[in-house]
């Protein structure tokens, strides 16, 4: 039977069971499941060591007895403070009354002393047993155990998980079997998927052998079966995210060598302990970043079992809205949001793992799929910024509630800074990965005549449509395209607030009320130009001859990019009184609201003939690179 189920794997799944064979072994087996029992005894007597006994004191959680005594104590000290407030009024009174002092003296001393005794009897006595809750203290132990349980499948599974697959490519990679994978007739998500599920089988077995042990603790802790099921639910789809994105890591990179599965593996691991630690004092996911922190799975599991955070507010997640639609109000809906952000951001992982594992040296976007996750990103920023929750809510200095545009201006402005932060993060990743280098292009330019005369219609033959969707073509037109797509919500924010507040004096909102429609619209071209003029002068030294061209790129754009401020900032040239040295660096916002739309403008004019001297300089080049392919080819002939 076991042959035929192994047949049957090895039908749907050749490489699923290729990874089988070689971990599953009598000694490894043996080795996990020995482990995981142990660990599971070990976590339970633990907890056993504190059961109460014959010497549990009576101050103790658990002891009924202990609490009547401690609600005495808690009556004695408001009778002593009023006591004392009326033996303080008395000794300043005119009219001072030694009997009545020496009364209340007495009675404050009689309560002192019945406090005192009340106290040796709470922290000197121990609890009868009969007066020990024993059914709470296993529901409350029962429950540690189920939470601990829960936190080590978490780090277990994807700490320990990634390292594995990390590891794995790379030994794959310096065997040279990777390549006899990428030769084989299987599809790259049947080799991917089989490498996913087989790689971490050891991990798996582990926590299946401690599932039962988790579900009975769960049931005498009285917690819900449908909350634990969820925790699975979310627990497997992290780790699918998880596992793509450790995939995706070994393929790109080789660079590391032999640190790739410390260097990723410490990454989710930190990565844990940040989003546990933001987890514990507070779910605070109104803001443009709410996407990432549902990378984690302890926001959820920390709303799913309450106590495993004891600050931990729930409250707070269930407010969570995107595009104002309270997605947060249900455990459904939560469990959507948590699944559709892993499902798509996964899909985006897949697309660059079948480019990447069938060459490793394609990129990991092509430039139409470039344009959909800008958009894509554009989406999940904009519309978790978008929420009304209670921390929007702001009134006016008059104490009068403040309109509802206002709330508008003031989500934006908040989250400009994270709208912003990604944005250039992703745009820059995008010049790093679409970004032809030398031989592409030379491949391109010397080809491109013979694609032409293959092809019909004025469309198939422009040069245009290579700008566009060509994967060796430069990626000036795809970046600018992106751009674009970044730069049309926050222009339609600018049109809409300023619309909205054209007649209001109140609102906080600089770039509503001092700037102005004309110089932020002016101050997005700006934006726009100076990203171009980073990805023109990245695509020119990626033609360079040198093997290092990748470094100088990313060298040329560093200094043009951090330079400039920090020498203006150095020089103490501040945006207020030298705006337009400012407007002409990489931060052109800072000196935007100290200067006029023409100079503005003129700056605008500057950086276009600047952006315009490199495309013709790229142009050049380009060609160069052209001919000297042409004539080597000739050459050889």
């Amino acid at each position: 039977m076991l042959l035929n189920f192994m047949d049957k794997i090895g039908d749907w799944n050749p490489q699923l069971l290729r990874e089988i064979k070689g971990r599953l072994k009598v000694f490894p087996v043996a080795i996990a499941c020995i482990a995981s029992l142990i660990g599971q005894l070990i976590l339970f007597l633990y907890q056993l060591r504190e059961i109460p006994s014959e010497k549990y004191q009576m101050s103790g959680t658990y002891c009924s007895l202990g609490e009547v005594y401690k609600q005495q104590v808690n009556d004695i000290y408001p009778q002593i403070s009023k006591l004392q407030q009326q033996l303080s009024w008395l000794n300043k009174s005119n009219n001072y009354d030694a009997s009545a002092v020496q009364s209340l003296t007495q009675q404050i001393d009689q309560l002192k002393d019945q406090e005192k005794s009340i106290n040796n009897i709470l922290y000197n006595q121990y609890c009868p047993l009969e007066q020990i809750n024993m059914q709470q203290w296993w529901r409350d132990h029962w429950e540690y155990i189920f939470l601990s349980l829960t936190v080590i499948f978490i780090f277990t599974l994807l700490v320990a998980g990634t390292y594995l697959l990390i590891n794995n490519l790379a030994q794959e990679e310096n065997r040279g079997t990777l390549n006899f994978l990428r030769l084989s007739p299987q599809s790259e998500t049947s080799i991917l998927t089989g490498k996913m599920l087989g790689v971490p089988i050891l991990i798996y077995l582990t926590i299946a052998i401690a599932i039962p042990f988790h579900l009975l603790a769960g049931r005498y802790a009285n917690i819900a079966f449908s909350h634990i099921l969820s925790f699975y639910v979310i627990l497997s789809a992290s780790c699918f995210f998880f596992y793509s994105t450790a995939l995706l890591f070994g393929f790109i990179s080789r660079l590391f060598s032999g640190f790739q599965p410390w260097l990723g593996s410490g990454a989710v691991l930190i990565f844990l302990f940040v989003t546990m630690q933001l987890a514990s004092s507070g779910p605070y996911l109104d803001n443009a970043a709410a996407w990432l922190r549902l990378f984690s799975p302890f926001d959820m599991t920390a709303y799913l079992f309450p106590n495993l955070f004891r600050r931990y507010n729930w409250e707070l997640l269930q407010q969570i809205q995107f595009f104002y639609l309270p997605v947060g109000k249900s455990l459904l809906g939560l469990l959507v949001l948590n699944l559709v952000n892993y499902g798509l951001w996964s899909y985006w992982i897949w697309y660059g793992l079948k480019r990447r594992f069938r060459n490793p040296n394609s990129a990991i976007l092509s430039k139409g799929q470039s344009y959909l996750l800008v958009a894509y990103l554009q989406l999940i920023l904009w519309g978790f910024t978008l929420q009304y929750v209670k921390n929007y809510h702001h009134y006016y200095s008059n104490g009068n509630p403040a309109p509802a545009y206002y709330d508008l201006n003031h989500q934006v402005t908040q989250n400009f800074t994270l709208i912003l932060f990604f944005n250039l993060l992703l745009l820059f990743g995008l010049i790093t990965i679409l970004s032809p280098h030398r031989q592409a292009i030379q491949d391109w330019a010397r080809y491109r005549h013979q694609n032409i005369s293959q092809r019909k219609g004025f469309w198939q033959n422009s040069l245009l449509q290579d700008l566009i969707w060509g994967e060796k073509s430069p990626a000036i037109v795809t970046i600018a395209i992106n751009l674009v797509i970044v730069t049309i919500p926050l222009v339609a924010w600018i049109l809409v607030a300023l619309s909205l507040n054209a007649n209001n004096n109140n609102s906080l909102d600089w770039l509503v009320n001092d700037v102005g429609r004309f110089k932020a619209i002016l101050g997005v071209v700006l934006f726009i130009c100076m990203v171009m003029i980073y990805a023109t002068i990245a695509q020119i030294m990626l033609l360079m001859k040198t093997s290092k061209r990748t470094a100088w790129a990313i060298g040329t754009i560093a200094t043009v990019m951090f330079l400039p401020p920090m020498f203006l900032g150095m020089l103490s040239l501040n945006p207020d009184k030298h705006s337009t040295l400012w407007l002409l660096s990489s931060f052109p916002w800072a000196g935007l609201e100290y200067t006029t739309s023409t100079t503005v403008f003129i700056a605008l004019l500057s950086e276009l003939s600047i952006l315009g001297l490199l495309n013709l300089q790229l142009k050049r080049q380009i060609k160069i690179a052209g001919e000297s392919a042409t004539k080597a080819l000739l050459a050889k002939s």
